[in-house]
């Protein structure tokens, strides 16, 4: 059969065949539809037709007739629960029982559409859902129609133009100094070793500080591994507990990391170590205390004092700001924290880092002669 192009053949009997394809299995396998004629044009007329035709038509999907909720329970065991980390997983579980669910779940998945989803997120918001939160949950949703696009099940994700608050970057609290200096004395009282003392200066998250064993601590190359995490998520195995403790990766692959151990916090840490009781540097009872025990007891030491109202993460914050103040370079800053880009660090601290901007203005504006 020779070829003219265009997929067009001229065949043994002197006919000529177009061949176009004319739609795909669920498995995505392709199958071809013909055309004939007694002269290539002809031929090549008829397909330019065909092809018009199908840019006008949508393809063809398979309707599935459950309800959104069965479809995310289906999505969730399978895809969800197969790729994503149990911490992720419990996560994404929190976010589907308490905002989706209840206002999405009972929808034939086949009639969802934007306008369906736009009011989902005007719910969210007239309730008062930060920004932040909103571009989760709806990114849940997405995520979770995507698969149902992939499998043929809806035409088009009807979340691709729903529109959606602008997100609002709060400026973080970071303790002053003098504030500091008041909380470490409190720390300092502690007989144990004290997890605010290790938030403020390494700079770790309490998941983190709650999983550090001794063992993680390198004296001889003034290391600290941050090798794993601890956190409560939803037990969906148990009738009788609703949560349960589990000691996974960090939180991203930046996270596991390595974080200089400087001379301060060596000595501390080593005096704190002949003592030990327990594998664990923050211990509970000879076992490791778990971030809601970390929690609790710093809101006890704070309490009746003027910093009451922060948070345990506001000592990460305060040991970035430091860092910043110090003049320690943006890169170093985030690989000590763990974060996933330098973008999120600045970001994070760009009020912080207004300081050294002033600096670097002082700097060129030396070079200006007036008068």
């Amino acid at each position: 059969m020779a070829k003219r192009g265009e997929n067009i053949y001229k065949r043994k009997d002197g006919r000529w065949e177009g061949r176009y394809i004319k739609k795909r299995t669920p498995e995505r396998q392709i199958i071809y539809g013909y055309v004939y004629g007694k002269r290539y044009a002809d031929v090549k007329e008829k397909l330019t037709i065909l092809k018009a035709k199908q840019l006008t038509t949508t393809y063809e999907f398979q309707r599935y007739e459950g309800t959104y909720e069965q479809w995310l329970g289906h999505w969730m065991s399978g895809t969800v629960r197969n790729n994503v980390k149990e911490t992720t997983y419990s996560n994404y579980f929190r976010m589907l029982n308490r905002h989706i669910l209840p206002e999405l779940g009972m929808h034939r998945l086949y009639k969802l559409d934007e306008e369906c989803i736009q009011q989902f997120v005007n719910g969210l918001i007239n309730h008062g859902l930060s920004a932040g939160s909103i571009r989760l949950v709806t990114n849940l949703v997405k995520q979770s129609l995507n698969e149902a696009v992939r499998k043929h099940y809806l035409p088009s994700n009807p979340c691709a133009f729903v529109q959606l608050p602008k997100l609002e970057y709060r400026a973080v609290r970071a303790l002053s100094i003098k504030e500091q200096r008041a909380l470490e004395a409190l720390a300092f009282l502690d007989s144990e070793c004290s997890p605010i003392l290790l938030a403020l200066y390494s700079g770790m998250r309490i998941g983190e500080i709650s999983g550090l064993k001794w063992q993680d601590i390198d004296f001889e190359q003034n290391i600290i591994y941050v090798n794993r995490t601890i956190s409560r998520i939803v037990d969906e195995t148990s009738v009788l507990n609703k949560t349960k403790l589990i000691a996974g990766t960090p939180k991203t692959q930046d996270s596991s990391r390595k974080i200089p151990l400087a001379k301060n916090l060596k000595a501390y840490l080593l005096e704190k170590k002949e003592h030990a009781v327990c594998d664990y540097v923050i211990h509970s009872r000879k076992n490791l205390a778990e971030p809601r025990v970390i929690n609790y007891r710093f809101k006890k030491v704070i309490k009746d004092t003027s910093i009451e109202h922060i948070h345990f993460h506001t000592l990460r914050h305060t040991f970035a700001t430091r860092c910043l103040e110090q003049g320690v370079d943006i890169a170093s800053l985030s690989k000590i924290l763990g974060h996933r880009s330098i973008k999120l660090t600045l970001d994070t601290y760009a009020d912080s880092l207004m300081e050294q901007r002033q600096e670097a203005m002082g700097t060129v504006d030396a070079l200006l002669t007036y008068g």
